[in-house]
């Protein structure tokens, strides 16, 4: 097992699910590299401690309350402008020129009944290298992504930067993926998907993996996602 300590985000990529969670086949992914930030802040239930007081005020015993994960509320700031990216990320109507390419987007209601997948790739400090000499990442997953929008936008004379506001939910089909991002079968091993899939009641995982992460399109194109029968 590794000790090595995180270090910068290097790649997103976000896949469009449907309203089961079930990544979309088809050019519905984007993979980023200009990328800000990746927040992911804790949402969990803590109920009331149950506390057993005798008569006289004395503390008998207590009983805490155990809390439930909610999930995660997701900050994602980017720097790019690309239609593409935003229509993965919020579902929203693109705009097209007059050869029908994307040029922009609108901003209408918040889409709820679908979301999409985000992963993330690190680079790791110290001993980033496995045992056979291949370079590692900490790689992660939040296989379910909903309620996303566009957070406040102000233009001026600094760097613009988007930021994407959502909320993990757990109970998707996104199993072990489509995509090739751990090594399978015995050593050296080949890229293949996650060994194993991902639980029902799980928003996300995080792993070191020796398959180095996609790169993005030149043209900043979608990318397609092929679903294995």
């Amino acid at each position: 097992m590794s000790c090595d300590l995180i270090s910068a985000l290097e790649v997103v990529r976000v896949t469009k699910v449907d309203n089961c969670g079930k990544p979309i086949a088809g050019p519905s992914a984007f993979v980023a590299e200009c990328v800000a930030s990746v927040a992911m802040n804790v949402n969990v239930d803590t109920p009331d401690d149950i506390l057993y007081r005798a008569a006289n005020g004395s503390l008998c015993g207590v009983k805490r309350g155990c809390p439930t994960l909610l999930g995660y509320d997701l900050e994602f700031d980017f720097y790019s402008v690309s239609p593409q990216l935003i229509d993965v990320l919020t579902g929203q109507p693109l705009v097209v020129d007059n050869v029908g390419e994307p040029v922009g987007w609108d901003s209408c209601s918040v889409q709820c009944d679908s979301g999409f997948a985000l992963e993330f790739w690190t680079e790791l400090v110290n001993n980033n290298c496995s045992p056979t000499g291949v370079k590692q990442y900490l790689y992660g997953i939040l296989p379910w992504v909903s309620n996303a929008y566009l957070s406040d936008l102000t233009i001026g004379s600094e760097a613009v930067t988007f930021q994407l506001l959502g909320s993990t939910r757990a109970g998707g089909q996104w199993g072990v993926g489509p995509y090739n991002v751990v090594l399978t079968g015995t050593a050296p091993g080949t890229p293949g998907p996650m060994l194993t899939p991902l639980g029902d009641t799980c928003h996300r995982r995080i792993q070191i993996t020796s398959v180095a992460p996609p790169t993005a399109d030149p043209d900043c194109d979608y990318t397609t996602v092929v679903i294995a029968p």
